[in-house]
């Protein structure tokens, strides 16, 4: 939400309206106040300290899971338990007015957080109560008591989904069809243990232990937020990695700058297709990014080469395989990641290189980075020639499965492309004229022939 357009500011508008209306009734309506102050202050302590931030929401760039989010939903969810719906809204709203922002507009991030929670918690004691919650707190009657603090759990995260979908769509300009996929399975089950610790805080609210003993529950609590923000804080080391390697590999070889990320996305969406898991689509996406991280070992001079290459000169590029792995063997958490670096050349048919593997002795992993790499070349525009439209791309992938790619990977990418589509940028440098320009064409550097283009002269004779 750096520039804000017009219609996510109204968006949030309208959910701050939504959140005064969830207020209106307080005037009305019996409130212990003392529980309400005590609860608003709590959360807005915990707010206020200091810990890693969350990890980046998928298909969200720059938008950051908020940190009260997964550490401090126990008093938020206790307050929906043992309070009226518009007063249970009231405890978020002083914690996620006063929470460190560290993006602007920091004050409309601030509102529209604070508008956020107490539509969520307004709507999780609504659901509570309307089911009988309270009096099952109080009794308290167990294991009744579970069911409506299960609803109210459900509810809270179908609200933040569909409010967080909005913001994503408008603010983000994520695409419709993408903003909510996966939101909601993501955000349910640690808010649903969250759930469980509000309804510990609220049960041993009213037992004769009293706020005392509902507190500590907050202890066991914060050190799973301390030991999940170390993951995160791990995960985003692996992400500035990553990155590295990447520019590294960018800068010595501009001319196909953001290749890498593009088959990485593509390796992701034939990952997704295929039905892998979270996280080896996760460490695919890793496989496509540094696929050719290896280029870093070979002379530059070769990588920008306009001739035909020697014999001598060839087995040094056929070497940027190995290179990789070696580079990449260290580095643990790219698993199956570093034998898709090595084989992401090797060909059904026995040709490819650097071991000649045939068939399925080629890593699953390398026979999809291969699928994505040839993919994106023959889509991107070079100076030698302009992107193939996708169609023509799926069909030369297509003519050469069985003996250059695996039919599997290439079934999987073209279904994923008829639901995703593609969107290609331009790697070859603008001022290069295209064929029918005034210019002729350049002979195509080696860098475009270390990409696995089936029409290219990679893809019959070479890297």
């Amino acid at each position: 939400m750096g520039s804000v357009p017009a219609s996510a500011r109204a968006y949030v508008a309208c959910v701050v309206l939504g959140a005064l209306a969830c207020l209106a009734p307080l005037p009305t309506v019996r409130v212990p106040w003392w529980i309400v102050a005590l609860l608003a202050v709590l959360y807005a302590g915990c707010e206020r300290i200091t810990l890693p931030r969350g990890p980046r929401a998928a298909g969200a760039p720059g938008r950051e899971v908020p940190r009260g989010m997964g550490t401090f939903l126990p008093v938020l969810l206790a307050g929906a338990f043992l309070l009226p719906p518009p007063a249970a809204a009231l405890v978020a709203l002083p914690g996620a007015l006063l929470a460190r922002v560290e993006q602007r507009p920091r004050w409309l991030r601030r509102i529209w957080r604070a508008a956020q929670l107490a539509v969520a918690v307004w709507a999780a004691s609504r659901v509570h109560w309307a089911l009988g919650g309270r009096d099952a707190v109080v009794a308290p009657d167990f294991p009744y008591a579970l069911v409506p603090a299960g609803a109210a759990v459900l509810t809270f995260c179908l609200v933040q989904t569909v409010l967080d979908g909005g913001i994503l769509a408008l603010a983000e300009r994520v695409p419709v069809r993408s903003a909510w996929r996966g939101l909601f399975p993501r955000s349910l089950a640690p808010v649903a243990v969250h759930g469980l610790a509000g309804l510990m805080m609220a049960v041993l609210w009213r037992s004769p232990y009293g706020p005392v003993a509902a507190l500590l529950v907050l202890l066991p609590m914060y050190v799973s937020c301390w030991v999940f923000a170390q993951y995160h804080r791990e995960r985003a080391a692996h992400q500035a990695t990553i990155r590295a390697l990447v520019q590294a590999v960018d800068i010595k070889d501009g001319y196909t700058r953001g290749h890498s990320e593009r088959v990485g996305q593509a390796s992701m969406m034939i990952a997704r297709e295929l039905g892998m898991d979270d996280e080896r689509v996760e460490v695919l996406r890793f496989a496509g990014i540094l696929h050719d991280v290896g280029k870093l070992g070979v002379p530059t001079r070769l990588l920008r080469k306009d001739g035909p290459l020697t014999p001598e000169e060839r087995r040094v590029i056929e070497l940027h395989p190995e290179y990789g792995h070696e580079m990449v063997r260290g580095i643990g958490f790219l698993g199956e990641a570093r034998s898709a670096i090595l084989h992401h050349h090797e060909r059904l048919d026995g040709s490819g290189y650097p071991y000649g593997l045939v068939g399925a002795q080629i890593p699953e992993f390398a026979r999809v980075v291969a699928v994505a790499d040839a993919f994106d070349a023959m889509t991107s525009t070079r100076s030698y020639r302009r992107a193939r439209p996708v169609p023509a791309a799926l069909e030369e992938l297509e003519r050469c499965s069985g003996a250059q790619f695996d039919p599997e990977m290439v079934g999987a990418l073209a279904l994923a492309l008829a639901r995703f589509g593609w969107h290609p940028a331009v790697t070859a440098d603008s001022s290069t004229p295209l064929r029918g320009g005034v210019r002729p064409p350049a002979p195509p550097p080696v860098s475009s022939r270390l990409e696995g283009d089936p029409t290219s002269v990679a893809g019959r004779s070479g890297p």
